[in-house]
This record gives C-alpha cells, sequence and structure tokens, in this order.
C-alpha cells in the first residue's frame, strides 16, 4: 500500500536551486535511503517532507491525501502544519535534545504538549479526557521506547551524561512517540565517532524489521545496501538513479553515480 507519494518538489533558495523536480514513492513498510555528494539535495528534501521548507513546486501526498500542493495559494495555518508534520518523525544529524530536561522528558514532551491542546479545544485525546490520564498513558508509552532502544536505565539522566550514540537513540525515541507512518533520518551517524555508529545502526535495522516506513539520508553505503529496499541517488538536485540495492550499488546505471560510488570503494 503506497503511503507517500512525492511529485515534481522543486526548491530554490534565492537564484540556487536546490530541488529541481523530485518524484518518487514509498509503500509501507518499505525502507527508501538517500545517498549522494554533500550539497546535492538530500537535506533540503527531507526538510520539506516534514514542512520545515516550503516548496516552490510540487505536490506531497501521504495515504492518498493532498498534504502540501504548491498550485494551492491560500496559506496553510500554523495549526495545519503542526498536523502535516504528525504523518512523519525526522531524526536529525544533531540529536536536537532539551539539555535541560531529563531522557524521558525530551520523549514526552511533545505529546504531552499536543495532548494538553487536545483536551482544552476537544475535551479528548485518543479517549483521554482528563490530562492525567493522558500524562500516564504517554509517560508508559516512552518507557516501552525507550526499552525498545535500550535505553530504559537511563530514563532520568540528562543528556550531558550520555553518549552520542545513546543521544541518538533517544532522538530516536522521541520521534516515534508521536507515531509518525514515516519515519525520516537526516545522516543519523555522521555526527558520531565510528565505535558509537554500530549502536545507532543496530536500532534501525530492528526498526526495519518490526515493518517501520523510513527515509534514510546516509552516507553508510553498506548500511544501505543491507537495510534498504530502494536506494535513490541524487545528483545536483535531481534523482540521478534509483532503483534496488542490488541494482543502483552493485550495477549502477548513471555515470554519476558509478563516478559516486567509485570513492566509497577506494576507502
Amino acid at each position: 500500500m503506497e503511503v507517500l507519494r512525492v511529485e515534481n518538489i522543486q526548491k530554490s533558495f534565492g537564484k540556487t536551486e536546490v530541488l529541481k523536480g523530485i518524484d518518487f514513492s514509498l509503500n509501507e513498510g518499505e525502507v527508501l535511503s538517500v545517498i549522494g555528494s554533500s550539497g546535492s539535495g538530500k537535506t533540503t528534501l527531507l526538510r520539506c517532507l516534514n514542512f520545515l521548507e516550503t516548496p516552490q513546486k510540487g505536490r506531497i501526498l501521504v495515504g492518498g491525501k493532498v498534504l502540501f500542493d504548491a498550485e494551492d495559494k491560500a496559506k496553510q495555518s500554523d495549526a495545519a502544519i503542526r498536523l502535516n508534520r504528525l504523518h512523519f518523525g525526522l531524526v536529525f544529524q544533531q540529536f536536537n535534545l532539551f539539555p535541560q530536561y531529563t531522557v524521558k522528558k525530551n520523549v514526552t514532551l511533545a505529546e504531552s504538549l499536543f495532548a494538553k491542546e487536545k483536551i482544552k479545544k476537544e475535551g479528548n485525546y485518543k479517549g483521554y479526557t482528563h490530562l492525567r490520564e493522558a500524562y500516564a498513558a504517554i509517560d508508559e508509552k516512552a518507557d516501552k521506547l525507550l526499552e525498545e532502544v535500550g535505553l530504559l536505565a537511563k530514563s532520568e539522566s540528562y543528556p550531558c551524561e550520555l553518549s552520542g550514540g545513546q543521544q541518538q537513540r533517544v532522538a530516536i525515541a522521541r520521534a516515534l512517540a508521536m507515531e509518525p507512518q514515516i519515519l525520516c533520518f537526516d545522516e543519523p551517524t555522521s555526527a558520531l565517532d565510528p565505535e558509537l555508529t554500530g549502536e545507532v545502526l543496530r536500532v534501525i535495522r530492528e526498526l526495519k524489521e518490526k515493518g517501520r516506513t523510513m527515509i534514510i539520508v546516509t552516507h553508510e553505503i553498506e548500511f544501505a545496501r543491507d537495510v534498504s529496499d530502494t536506494i535513490m541517488f541524487m545528483d545536483g538536485g535531481v534523482v540521478a538513479e534509483m532503483g534496488a540495492p542490488s541494482q543502483v550499488i552493485e550495477n549502477p546505471q548513471n555515470e554519476r553515480t558509478r563516478a559516486f560510488l567509485s570513492r566509497f570503494n577506494e576507502r
């Protein structure tokens, strides 16, 4: 079942074209890895999908519903944008945890604020009509997520007390807390020492085994080969090549793809 469709996404900053017409689709439970050189538009694509940037052209559909259409000139409200973002969870390169909050508070904060807003406006959040009940359920779910990423014992620790790999695993739990349909990773291991990279990649592999739908921007080519259903190679703001890992990694058809991958094979 198709969960995401991206049609002709174009994004410029001033006179600089960063995305020049991106098209792809993603089925439920599939993993798409996006590879390419720095400046090819990978991060900008993720930011457009998560409504952190607004494309000048194109459409974004989730579950067949149009979330964004550049042809619709009506300005989306901040509330509508927040609702659109709930379809996606984004794990950043630099963790972006709140240093003043504990691990568990980092995981529960967004949903707790959302539940408070829903109960105040509509009197109900997932069947809970009282904040105390909603918060208890959110707290219980946070424990399960922290256990899933192997950090339940660190729930009352602060980010400064964790390794980089542990912080990134907290960021993954935080992204999962809002139950997104699509989980997005932007170079999740780029800020980590090599010895810490494996623990984060292991969690992502486990999410794959559980059927999570994911888009992973990564420079870990071997990992992309192992975990992906589809690999997209971006170059100069376009999709230069896209297909199964066996085709893109082992038998690339595009000259730019071959040149890019040859640099990794030489390492």
